[in-house]
């Protein structure tokens, strides 16, 4: 008998039966537990966020403690002793002394907290109300009124029309200038009498309302706007939380290929009336235009121009002597230039700008002489890729950044923070430590409270040197033993070659907390490929909502970045251009078969994606364009189709005008490819990307009789899927994967 179970044992092991164990309730269970067993409160010290405080050199932070209560800390950089920021139950009795419910000591949620210099008086929000604190020995607590409800931002697809600024006033005080009737006019704030000094705007043509004065009040500079009709999209929203009949939404939303608006920047004289426009021959295909903005001396101004398409990004300059324009700054590229990501600086002596550009293959910063419009000299130069710009101190001829890629010998995503002369001498390493970092610099930039981690590295906070990185004082290290107690297991960092057999692909493994090596697991990759950033984690994270619980049932979770996404090298994004349709899978596949031949316990005969936004249209891809490899794949709120998602992001990397590569991307163009089980989901109400790109896709996968599974969420917006689309995406999974049906889901009980 016992010999018969063990043959029964072989063979469910060799026909991939193995798994049948896997996805059980308890293994459900086990995974919603998840949050709450290791979440971040689990791990103390995991959060810092220093504040410095204005004025001095002092800043705070709160810190998790183990009990799960919440502890405030000032530090003065220089004496380097922590102390409490303030009583904790004084403030807690004066609180609920004043009506504050559920409020307690150990856990006071204080909402945008400001400290005076002497940190002697608070300024916090708490339940809506707005309070000041006097931070002594008996300390007085006033509450200041509630906190004012700002006005709704438009929504970020709106196109601001520049119709309703208040009158800007001269520097000197005596006119303001305002448009009215779509035109500009001048008003004496002396006398009161107000002039007239363009009269050929018209509804169709008119001018911004948005205006700017030259520093000796002489003239001012404006756009001229010649609108277009724009694009809706409209929502239908079934079951509004009142209840009733559905509520219709309409949505302003720009798509590939729709006509922009032109601006013409003007200089209008006050006294004389006279007006300047320049040619436009050097910002005739407009994407957009960014200004006007006047030099120091009031003899011209500068705007940029974005051209659609994104080959030409320049910063021009046009005299407001003559009206006469040229270039202080022209990148180009023969695929696009990177726009979101250009950091410029005019420095105050007029004479110089500091640039940013891609065209060395890595992000880097040059010096631009003005008068020439060329530059004089790179200032950072290497294999690797300028991130941000922390702070260009004139006085002492430096520039504070952050970069990554510089170490050679980790992760070439790790973030560091360094220092650079104007000329490009004296480059030093301020977070000398391994892992990615994070640095916040005091006001004088003289120190900076550092926290660097990795994924299976915990964090540290420490105090360190603004000027050479030598470490001060340890401010805080979390504690991971709580949450290795409650199971919880690293991610492991995987780095393999991608399609080429020689570039390194850097990617991350979950594996469950019951990992068994002698079971079969099959695996399931979690993808966002866009090529706007890089997006595999590379901090630490206490639990992974994206992959932590999913690997729980049975699966081992994985995530890389491939070739098309950022900062490696320009030419790894550049594989996006008109490309998107490749997002990565080629590498994606290389690095997983790489996973699969160093660990046997890897199923690559049952490989399954997902993702959301970018990645729901790239895994619905995967199992169009590689249905030999990905058996599965569960897409949420796709763009999966790119001629009906948002303009911005679609031609910048598949240009304009509309052409083939927006076909071959397309999802609807290539349903009846599909082999594979999907699942598609979606918000009714997503003003991110158009529902309706995914309806088309449903729509063609009909046409095609082809079988899928849609889900469709009332009343959400952009998702993966909320807490109903975790489950539904787990128990998919589990289906087709695991072959397992999985349990009722009245039956788990975590």
């Amino acid at each position: 008998m016992k010999h018969s179970k063990l043959i029964l044992s072989a063979l469910m092991m060799a026909s991939g039966l193995g798994v049948m164990a896997q996805g059980t309730l308890e293994d459900y269970n086990r995974a919603y537990g998840l949050a709450k067993k290791y979440n971040y409160g689990q791990v103390p010290n995991a959060r810092i966020y220093p504040q410095w405080i204005n004025g001095s050199n002092s800043f705070w932070y709160v810190a998790d403690k183990q009990d799960g209560s919440k502890e405030y800390t000032v530090i003065d950089a220089k004496q380097r002793k922590p102390r409490a920021m303030f009583d904790h139950k004084a403030l807690a009795s004066a609180l609920k002394a004043q009506g504050v419910e559920n409020i307690k000591p150990e856990d006071l949620r204080l909402e945008r907290l400001y400290a005076s210099r002497a940190v002697d008086t608070l300024w916090f929000n708490r339940d809506g109300k707005m309070w000041m604190y006097v931070n002594k020995k008996n300390g007085k607590l006033e509450n200041r009124g509630a906190v004012p409800v700002p006005p709704e931002a438009p929504h970020w697809m709106v196109v601001d029309e520049e119709k309703d600024a208040e009158p800007m006033v001269s520097p000197d005080g005596k006119y303001s200038a305002f448009v009215r009737d779509n035109n500009l006019w001048v008003k004496d704030n002396a006398t009161r009498n107000e002039r007239q000094l363009t009269k050929d705007g018209t509804i169709a043509n008119y001018y911004s309302s948005y205006i700017y004065w030259s520093p000796d009040s002489k003239k001012v500079a404006l756009n001229k706007i010649k609108p277009v009709e724009k694009r809706y999209v409209y929502y239908v929203e079934s079951s509004p939380a009142p209840g009733g009949q559905p509520i219709l939404h309409k949505q302003e939303y720009a798509k590939p290929g729709d006509e922009l608006r032109f601006k013409l920047p003007v200089v209008v004289d006050i006294e004389s009336g006279e007006k300047l426009v320049p040619d436009t021959k050097l910002f005739d295909k407009q994407y957009e235009i960014y200004g006007p903005e006047w030099n120091a001396d009031s003899k011209g101004i500068t705007f940029e121009y974005n051209e659609r398409g994104h080959k030409n990004y320049r910063i021009l300059e046009m005299s407001a002597e003559n009206g006469s324009v040229r270039p202080l700054v022209e990148e180009n590229h023969d695929k696009y230039v990177n726009y979101s990501r250009i950091f410029r600086k005019k420095l105050d002596d007029g004479k110089r700008i500091i640039w940013s550009s891609e065209r060395d293959n890595y992000n880097h910063l040059y010096m631009y002489d003005r008068a020439t419009g060329k530059p004089t000299h790179q200032i950072t130069k290497g294999d690797w890729y300028v991130r941000d710009i922390l702070n260009i101190d004139e006085k002492n001829n430096k520039i504070y950044f952050s970069a990554n890629g510089v170490n050679k010998d980790e992760d070439p995503y790790f973030i560091r923070y360094y220092v650079i002369n104007f000329d490009g001498t004296g480059m030093t390493d301020l977070t000398p430590a391994k892992g990615t970092h994070r640095a916040t610099f005091s006001p004088d930039f003289k120190y900076l409270v550092d926290t660097y981690s990795t994924v299976n590295d915990a964090p540290v906070t420490v105090l360190r040197d603004a000027t050479n990185g030598k470490e001060l004082m340890r401010v805080a290290e979390a504690d991971l033993s709580a949450l290795l107690a409650a199971g919880w297991k690293a991610p492991e960092v995987f780095v393999a070659p991608g399609r080429d057999g020689k570039t390194p692909m850097w990617g991350v493994i979950y594996r469950p907390s019951n990992f068994d090596p002698s079971k079969k697991y099959p695996v399931v990759e979690y993808i966002y490929q866009g090529p706007g950033d890089q997006y595999v984690p590379k901090s630490f994270i206490g639990f992974n909502r994206n992959m932590s619980a999913l690997a729980e049932l049975g699966f081992v979770v994985v995530m890389v970045d491939g070739m098309g996404t950022s900062f490696r090298s320009r030419e790894f994004e550049n594989v996006c251009y008109k490309n998107l349709v490749d997002a990565g899978l080629p590498d994606h596949i290389a690095w997983i078969k790489a996973a699969g031949e160093k660990y046997p316990y890897l199923d690559l005969d049952k490989v399954g994606i997902y993702g959301a936004s970018a990645g729901g249209q790239e895994s619905t891809t995967a199992v169009l364009r590689h249905p030999e490899f990905y058996k599965a794949a569960y897409s949420a709120c796709g763009c999966q189709d790119n001629r009906m998602d948002k303009i911005w992001w679609n031609e910048q990397w598949l240009g304009y005008p509309i052409d083939e590569s927006y076909i071959e991307a397309s999802n609807v163009e290539n349903a009846h490819l599909l082999t594979r089980p999907l699942m598609l989901v979606v918000g009714e109400l997503d003003d991110n990307v158009d529902p309706a790109s995914t309806m088309q896709v449903v729509d063609a996968l009909i046409k095609a009789n082809k079988d899928f599974e849609l889900v469709v969420l009332p009343g959400v917006h952009h998702t993966l899927g909320g807490e109903f689309g975790d489950h539904k995406r787990y128990d998919f999974f589990v289906r087709h994967l695991l072959g397992v049906n999985p349990p009722a889901w009245d039956q788990i009980t975590y």
